[in-house]
């Protein structure tokens, strides 16, 4: 299996980037998921669980003081309305209609039972008849309003907090009273809130909290730290569920990560809210959470330390595995060399090497003979024109001579070089596959290329290599372009264009891979493998860009001069295979 991911991301990235690196992290990667999952699963898990756990135990006490203190309240409006009760059964409706009975059982109550502000009477048209209070509300009419209609219904009504003629914040407590002769009439009493903040303030809440009261449509009852005074809205909606409290874990208006608790009154529509910062309830629990992340980080740093360690060994052991294939991989280079030329050779040798030397024998005789000649008037002209013709066929030779040169191992040569000048040699050797398919050449080459410092031999085997591969990928009459131009910080950029059928993305990344081709019968596998090599070597980069059925584009930077280190480690290479 690990034979098998070495073999997978061995030449991931030979395009330009370290494969020992790329090697190194995919072993890291792969042993880190091995060996941090697990240990990652186990911390998730127990951080929910106990945090789960924990929230459960925070919000138990906040339950019970919310039920505790929703108590209280009940209680205090249970007993004003009792109270309420008391005075409609124990005083007929003539009783409480004198303005001054009334007055003294206010001052009665007032001294017994806090909260009560004034006490009215209302008949059953809703007239206000007697009222003792410190406001004149006498004779007004209460027929229209929601307290006179619920307590109709439900026989006692306990209000929202509302301003009102008061202009400060009171509820009102309305109880029927129903005689036997049938008369019907309503007794209706004033309380303020100020019971409602004072029991809220000695609920002793921790620091942060709030607690406050809001009716069922969310508007504040009493005021509230964070969320604004009495009758203004509540930004939160609060899940309400009928006599069991409630609670919320979230955010609220501010950002703040929220635990919130709700518990509804029975007796009236009020609901109280206690909410907590998470940063306060969780506390003990970001305590411990800080030191499972220490526990864990200290873990992971050992796994990788550990892991780095083996990986080291293991990249030192496949690199001098990878040495030994180099020395192989220069031997397949020199076939693949042999094997790029052996055609052009064979063909060269046939078509041009025989004619020639038949050009040569023939011009040499016409020359001796017009030599010999002396009443020839046409002599000087003629002995021009055969020597012109005997430049040509050496100049010829010398073509030839060149070719055969590419199947003899021999040092690499630093020189200048044009590369326009061998763009167009190599054109000549492969001028017969170009005339038999027809394909349309075009030079794009900068007039003003400057020289560089490479070996012309090597520069002419990545031609041919690229050349021989655009001319197979194109249909007849095809076209390829070849275009060089200089680069700004020195070195010449060279691309190969052709509109052939385009490699597709599974492909193209692996086609600098030894022995991969896409030539089912004749590839090898090796001639871009070896090019790539070649490049390197020279200092260069190459790079390839293709797009299904519009073709494909070679690209080869070389710079003013090759590395020395790399120049001298490829000639000990060739003087070693030579000894």
């Amino acid at each position: 299996m690990f034979k098998k991911l070495v073999d997978t991301v061995f030449f991931l990235n030979k395009t330009g980037q370290d494969h020992y690196g790329t090697l190194r992290r995919n072993i890291i990667l792969i042993m880190l998921l091995i060996t941090i999952v697990p240990l990652a699963t186990m911390v998730i898990v127990n951080y929910f669980q106990y945090r789960s756990h924990l929230r459960n135990q925070i919000i138990t006490p906040l339950y019970a003081m919310a039920e505790k203190t929703r108590h209280s309240f009940e209680l205090f409006l249970d007993q004003r309305v009792a109270i309420v009760r008391f005075i409609s059964t124990t005083y007929d409706f003539k009783h409480l209609s004198d303005e001054q009975n009334i007055k003294r059982i206010l001052v009665s109550i007032k001294k017994e039972w806090s909260g009560f502000v004034d006490i009215g009477l209302i008949n059953t048209q809703g007239q206000l008849i007697s009222y003792a209070g410190p406001y004149s509300l006498l004779g007004k009419n209460y027929s229209e309003q929601i307290s006179f209609q619920e307590t109709q219904i439900k026989g006692q009504y306990i209000s929202n907090v509302f301003l009102g003629f008061r202009k400060y914040p009171h509820i009102v407590i309305a109880v029927q009273h129903l005689t036997e002769d049938g008369q019907v009439w309503m007794l209706r009493v004033t309380i303020d809130t100020d019971f409602f903040d004072n029991l809220i303030a000695s609920m002793g809440l921790p620091r942060e909290t709030d607690a406050f009261l809001i009716s069922k449509d969310g508007v504040l009852q009493t005021n509230s730290i964070y969320y604004g005074n009495t009758l203004e809205q509540f930004p939160i909606q609060v899940p309400i569920v009928n006599f069991r409290s409630n609670s919320f874990i979230g955010t609220d208006n501010q950002n703040r990560d929220i635990l919130l608790v709700s518990s509804p009154f029975s007796i009236a529509g009020y609901t109280l809210v206690i909410v907590q910062p998470q940063s306060v309830a969780l506390k003990s629990w970001y305590a411990l959470k800080t030191e499972m992340i220490v526990i864990f980080f200290i873990s992971f740093a050992i796994i990788i330390f550990a892991i780095w360690k083996m990986t080291q060994i293991l990249i030192d052991r496949i690199k001098s595995s990878d040495q030994k294939r180099e020395n192989i991989l220069t031997e397949l280079q020199h076939a693949q060399k042999l094997s790029s030329i052996g055609r052009l050779s064979a063909g060269v040798a046939h078509e041009i090497n025989n004619p020639l030397a038949i050009i040569n024998e023939k011009t040499g005789l016409m020359s001796d003979l017009i030599e010999l000649s002396t009443d020839f008037k046409h002599k000087e002209k003629f002995i021009e024109l055969t020597a012109a013709i005997l430049n040509s066929v050496e100049r010829c030779r010398k073509i030839t001579h060149r070719l055969l040169g590419f199947s003899k191992r021999i040092n690499i040569k630093i020189e200048p070089i044009n590369i326009n000048l061998i763009i167009n040699e190599v054109l000549d050797f492969l001028g017969k596959d170009i005339l038999y398919k027809r394909i349309d050449i075009k030079l794009l080459l900068s007039e003003s290329i400057i020289l560089i410092q490479s070996d012309q031999g090597l520069i002419q085997q990545i031609l041919v290599n690229l050349l021989s591969n655009a001319f197979a990928a194109v249909n007849d009459l095809g076209e390829v372009e070849i275009e060089t131009q200089n680069m700004k910080d020195g070195g010449i950029r060279l691309k190969i264009s052709d509109n052939g059928h385009g490699i597709p993305d599974n492909v193209i990344k692996n086609i600098f891979d030894p022995f991969f081709t896409t030539k089912k019968e004749k590839g090898t596998g090796l001639g871009l493998s070896i090019t790539y090599g070649i490049v390197k070597k020279l200092g260069g980069q190459i790079s390839v860009s293709s797009e299904v059925g519009k073709g494909t584009v070679f690209t080869i930077e070389l710079p003013d001069k090759p590395n020395e280190l790399e120049v001298m480690n490829e000639q000990s290479e060739y003087k070693d295979s030579a000894d």
